[in-house]
């Protein structure tokens, strides 16, 4: 498991990751009080925050965004199993340094995150959603950046940038959540039925049974929650699965679309295609 710490102007950015394999907890504290956006790529690690004898927990962590505002007297710690790993970015400014930030940055937080920049308590959570594609196709570059020195500080630097955009621009945008607590939780875990079944997914009928919802709520409320309907979703997750096989795994091309479920390849090489713009064939290459 491996923390970078990088500093960019006022911002502090964290970058945490571990392949599948390792085993532990890693727990860190910021130095000073904080506001933080922290976007979780892919692994499905527990989350959980301790402050002032108090306890948060967080199981559903892939794909999550997570805003708050945090002391040096709360505690962050992963759990990381053999069968998960992971990707976290955390982009965090001293709360010290808001009027400080270029192009009247502060602002922003102080518009959208005002809980955080005025908070109650050691710990506050600021809005919770799921990465858009947008998000999700930054974290993938950033974690697969293949420039070194210079080049690669430089095109990291842009990303986080883009980043917060990405972050501040849907939250401005968000709905009032319409979706109950008790259907979010089966949502969540459709969500990780799809994850683990990439090969061979359940139908939308038997998902619906699986988690308890009926197809309706089950297409609307997915949606709702996610950003995309439950075939898209699935459809995103088998070309990052794909991708990330083809660019890491000795699997031939065949062998990899067979593990995303596709049976015909040229199904998969056109639609891989129309995600990502190339052909399988040239990461192969």
């Amino acid at each position: 498991m491996t923390r970078d710490v990088i500093d960019i102007n006022d911002f502090i950015i964290l970058v945490e990751h571990s392949e599948e394999g390792q085993v532990g907890i890693d727990s860190c504290f910021f130095d000073e009080p904080v506001i933080a956006i922290a976007f979780y790529g892919a692994g499905n690690v527990d989350l959980t925050v301790k402050y002032n004898g108090k306890e948060k927990e967080f199981s559903h962590t892939k794909g999550m965004v997570l805003s708050f505002y945090a002391d040096e007297k709360v505690e962050f710690a992963h759990k990381v199993s053999e069968e998960k790993k992971l990707q976290c970015i955390v982009i965090a400014t001293a709360v010290k340094n808001l009027k400080q930030l270029p192009n009247r940055e502060g602002d922003i937080f102080s518009d959208l995150l005002h809980q955080l920049v005025n908070p109650a308590d050691h710990y506050v959570e600021g809005p919770r959603f799921y990465m858009t594609p947008e998000m999700h196709n930054v974290l993938e570059q950033v974690f697969n950046i293949q420039y070194e020195g210079k080049t690669k500080m430089m095109f990291f630097r842009s990303q986080m940038t883009i980043l917060l955009s990405h972050f501040f621009g849907t939250l401005s945008n968000m709905k009032e959540e319409v979706v109950r607590d008790d259907e979010r939780e089966k949502l969540y875990l459709a969500k990780e039925i799809l994850n683990n079944n990439l090969e061979s997914p359940p139908s939308l009928s038997e998902l619906s049974r699986q988690i308890g919802l009926n197809d309706f709520k089950l297409k609307k409320n997915f949606k709702e929650l996610f950003g995309v309907p439950v075939f898209k979703y699935l459809q995103n997750e088998r070309m990052a699965k794909a991708h990330e096989l083809l660019r890491t795994d000795h699997m031939s091309i065949q062998e990899v679309a067979w593990h995303v479920g596709y049976d015909s390849l040229s199904s998969f090489s056109n639609a891989f295609a129309k995600k990502y713009g190339f052909r399988p064939s040239e990461i192969k290459q």
